[in-house]
């Protein structure tokens, strides 16, 4: 198991005992990491960015039901997979709730093994959506390093300006454009302009 998977926590929200302690079991049996909660509003109060793994959350829950807390974490931003559990006339509902933004759902009663693997893949996104999150802070520190002038060339620059358009929008000279441009390459690592442009786009998507 490598560093990441062994940080990833598989969150059981369910306000049914039996089932919470049923899946408790099974996912521990798998050597996953656990945490149950009874509601949406236990899981919030304990609910953090740096949050790994994924989320298996029941439907229907009084006070705060599972569609409820998923709303929830969309508005704090949180990239947590969830997987809905639901009852045959949930799945409407379940549909709905892939559309906003949820990983994967469930109908009871499921095999175990139809639910270990949607967790495998939930948790493979949530690999992928760290590694992005790294890429993009990485490039984020690098963007820092620029001064506002470079920044300024590195925009037009991905916008496609010629250096002698740079020069003329900026009112500097074009040996001027091409030191900056020299320095923004270095500074932001990038070999190429497409390179370049990439590194851009992605800081922006992470937004």
């Amino acid at each position: 198991m490598s560093e990441a998977e062994q940080q990833q926590v598989i969150y059981v929200v369910d306000d049914d005992e039996a089932m919470r302690d049923s899946m408790q079991w099974l996912l521990e049996g798998e050597g996953y990491a656990v945490a149950c909660f009874e509601s949406g509003e236990h899981f919030l109060a304990a609910h953090h960015d740096g949050m790994r793994g994924c989320l298996v959350l029941d439907v229907r829950m009084p006070e705060m039901s599972g569609l409820e807390l998923h709303e929830h974490l969309a508005d704090l931003g949180s990239a947590l997979p969830v997987i809905f559990v639901t009852g045959h006339g949930d799945v409407p509902m379940a549909v709905a709730a892939l559309q906003r933004g949820a990983c994967d759902f469930i109908e009871k009663p499921f095999h175990n093994e139809d639910l270990l693997g949607r967790i495998r893949r939930a948790l493979a996104v949530d690999c992928q959506n760290a590694s992005r999150r790294k890429r993009a802070d990485a490039i984020t520190q690098r963007l820092e390093q620029l001064t506002q002038r470079e920044r300024e060339v590195m925009n037009l620059v991905v916008e496609g300006k010629l250096n002698k358009q740079i020069a003329d929008e900026l009112e500097i000279s074009m040996k001027t454009v091409e030191a900056h441009r020299a320095r923004v390459m270095d500074k932001m690592g990038a070999r190429t302009l497409a390179e370049l442009v990439r590194a851009v786009m992605q800081t922006s998507t992470a937004e």
